[in-house]
Order: structure tokens, then C-alpha cells, then sequence
């Protein structure tokens, strides 16, 4: 699904790069009820990734590049299931990759270190439609609700994902809120979770939580 990568760049991406993600799809603790309680507003994630005027810009730290690759698919494929993070009303959770994240990517699939962020999406996009859709539907869990506590309480649990892969929930520091994920590259390090950007969009039925690195749904 990917173009193949030297050893050596995925050698120092194992070094150099903390892959991130979470989430929860058969979350035990946390029952419909109790996620329906906590989140009600209908605010989408689409709503709250453009909000900061949807620009490339200078700061690694945000969503500009996942933003423009959600763009992209929906622009390509206006029925993908990409579009329920345009729907507020219905339940989500999305684990979005920072503009570092993605960067990470680039670097370990080309072993080339890109820094501009429009050259860093036109990267990702040179992996066709297709595949950056697969890509962006492994960070979603559909009809869920589920906060970074919630999400603590789930260690070992097997979670389902929007692109029809599978990820496993690790506790790393229930303190800090620093989970990782397993995903379907055994070859790399796995994500984790970057504690200062969980519960993004809280109160609502759709919900986010920033990694700071990008899941992979096959082994590259």
C-alpha cells in the first residue's frame, strides 16, 4: 500500500520518532449511557480542524496536513466514509496525526526530511486517494464517544477501526494520560498519545485526541 522504505530510515524513525495514536471501540468501561451523558453537542471534528482558518503554516504542532488530506478524499470521493467527521450528530472518536506526524511519515518512507508542510501533504497525496483514505479511516473509531479517562481504563483492550483494521490499547502512564497503540506494522514502534492534546472537541458527540505519529494499517 506503501512504496517501500531503506532499512536504515526506518532504523532511525525507530530512534528518532514516537508513533502515537489511541482509541476504543469495545471500551467495557464506559457504557453507551454514560457517553451519551457526557457528550451531547453536535459540533463536528471537521468543524474544529478548519477553525484555525485551514492554512500550511509554521507550527508542527497542529492539523494542517490530516485537515487537507480529509479535504482531498472527500473532494475525490464525496461518499467516502470520510464524511462522518463532518456529521456532529453522529458519535465518533478520530485520533489525529500532528503536521510532525506526518512529517515523520514522509521521512520514513522516503528517508528525505521535509519541513514544509505543503511539500509534506503533497507527499502523503503522491500515495493516491485511495490509500490516504484507508490511511485517515484506521485513526477513526465510529459510534463512539470516548474520552482520554475512559480510554485509560481500557488497557489491553482490542479495538476496532473505521477502515476495517485493528489496534490494541497499551497504558503506558495512566498519570500523564500516555497511551500506545499497536498497529499493524510490527516493525515499528508503536504510538502513543500526546497528553496536552487529548479530549479535543469534549462535550460533543465527536471527539479527538492528537498522536504524533501515523497509524499504519499495513506492515510497510
Amino acid at each position: 500500500m506503501f512504496p517501500a522504505r531503506p532499512l536504515a530510515a526506518r532504523r532511525v524513525a525507530a530512534v528518532t520518532t514516537s508513533l502515537a495514536l489511541m482509541a476504543a471501540m469495545a471500551l467495557v468501561t464506559c457504557t453507551p449511557g454514560n457517553a451519551a451523558a457526557a457528550a451531547n453537542g453536535n459540533r463536528s471534528l471537521a468543524a474544529v480542524l478548519t477553525s484555525d482558518g485551514n492554512n500550511f503554516d509554521h507550527n508542527s504542532r497542529d492539523f494542517d496536513t490530516v485537515t487537507q488530506a480529509v479535504l482531498a478524499v472527500l473532494k475525490a470521493k464525496p461518499n467516502s466514509a470520510v464524511a462522518v467527521l463532518a456529521e456532529g450528530k453522529t458519535r465518533v472518536t478520530a485520533f489525529v496525526p500532528t503536521d510532525a506526524a506526518f512529517r515523520g511519515l514522509v521521512f520514513d518512507l522516503t528517508g528525505k526530511w521535509v519541513k514544509n508542510e505543503s511539500k509534506v501533504f503533497a507527499a502523503v497525496a503522491s500515495l493516491g486517494i485511495d490509500t490516504v483514505e484507508t490511511v485517515l479511516l484506521y485513526h477513526v473509531i465510529a459510534g463512539k464517544t470516548i474520552t482520554a479517562a475512559q480510554a485509560l481504563k481500557a488497557d489491553g483492550a482490542a479495538l476496532a477501526t473505521a477502515q476495517g483494521g485493528a489496534l490494541t490499547v497499551d497504558v503506558l502512564n495512566p498519570i500523564s494520560g500516555r497511551i500506545r497503540l499497536q498497529d499493524q506494522d510490527p516493525d515499528d514502534v508503536d504510538p502513543a498519545t500526546i497528553p496536552r492534546l487529548l479530549n479535543i472537541n469534549k462535550g460533543n458527540q465527536q471527539i479527538a485526541h492528537g498522536i504524533n505519529y501515523v497509524l499504519r494499517p499495513a506492515n510497510l
